[in-house]
């Protein structure tokens, strides 16, 4: 049985603290993009993909997720954990050295959820696309998700995966853009301005949809159910999903700031103050 919105809401916090207390407790990591798509994440695991018990490399006879723009970690991380893939109390060994939980994902250790590595910008797009063929060939229906970041968008590789895509009708696959508009150096439009994505999917024949309200859980799994109705039509489908960097942290929210910068002591209590334990520290 799918947990219910208020269910939803009370993960959606606690992945909240969860990232606050792992950047903060190793001083390093990325609490802004993570913040910003908790909630696409929470629905993502909870509510939208069909998995299966237990975790294999493969993954058979369930949808995968592959995460392209790996330095937010510790929303995946969190939220893996409070899945079920591997222990919450792991959390605590986030960035330390010899541990499971890199900086960015890795695949070498076995942590159970992650199937590839993802640190360096612009190659999650072509990994989910050959998995999307593999379920193809493997007369598997279900379904490919990837994610990504706007900035992320400014590598080159994408726009060929975005064009191989297309040609090639792969259309199990299900891409979303996290549009919050800034990255490490400030906006996107400052860094590299990339004008109409919705247009440049299009034109790179994808089928677009939006979701305006990308901190909304119910705006989400409405727009991605969506989204999963589009696929098997002879098209790719991306999702722009327009978030808000920092959500959830009124001081980490509006600016860049927060894209790789851990709190201090005082501004970690400031921000769990606003995140109240729903249901249990690590």
């Amino acid at each position: 049985m799918k947990p219910n919105t208020q269910q939803l809401n009370d993960l959606t916090i606690q992945v909240r603290r969860d990232i606050l207390r792992m950047v903060h407790a190793v001083n390093s990591g990325h609490p802004g993009g993570s913040l910003g798509c908790t909630e696409f994440l929470v629905a993502l695991y909870q509510n939208l993909m069909e998995r299966k018990e237990g975790f294999d490399m493969d993954g058979i006879g369930e949808d995968l997720f592959f995460l392209s723009n790996g330095h937010i970690s510790p929303v995946f991380y969190s939220v893996l954990a409070r899945s079920g893939y591997f222990p919450v109390a792991e959390l605590a060994t986030f960035r330390l050295i010899n541990c499971r939980l890199q900086g960015h994902p890795t695949t070498h250790d076995g942590l159970p959820g992650i199937r590839m590595a993802s640190g360096s910008l612009g190659q999650g797009l072509s990994v989910g696309i050959g998995a999307a063929q593999a379920k193809k060939l493997n007369n598997d229906k279900h379904l490919v998700y990837t994610l990504h970041g706007d900035g992320e968008l400014q590598e080159g590789q994408n726009w060929e995966a975005i064009m191989y895509a297309s040609a090639k009708k792969v259309d199990n696959l299900i891409a979303t853009i996290d549009v919050n508009g800034k990255q490490i150096d400030g906006t996107t439009d400052e860094v590299l301005c990339m004008g109409s994505l919705k247009a440049k999917f299009e034109a790179f024949d994808w089928d677009v949809l939006e979701i305006k309200e990308g901190n909304n859980l119910e705006a989400i799994i409405a727009g991605m159910n969506d989204a999963k109705s589009r696929t098997g039509k002879g098209k790719p489908v991306c999702v722009l999903l327009h978030t808000e960097m920092g959500n959830g942290v009124d001081f980490m929210m509006h600016t860049h700031a927060w894209h790789g910068k851990a709190p201090n002591d005082a501004q970690l209590e400031q921000a769990l103050a606003q995140n109240t334990s729903t249901l249990a520290d690590y």
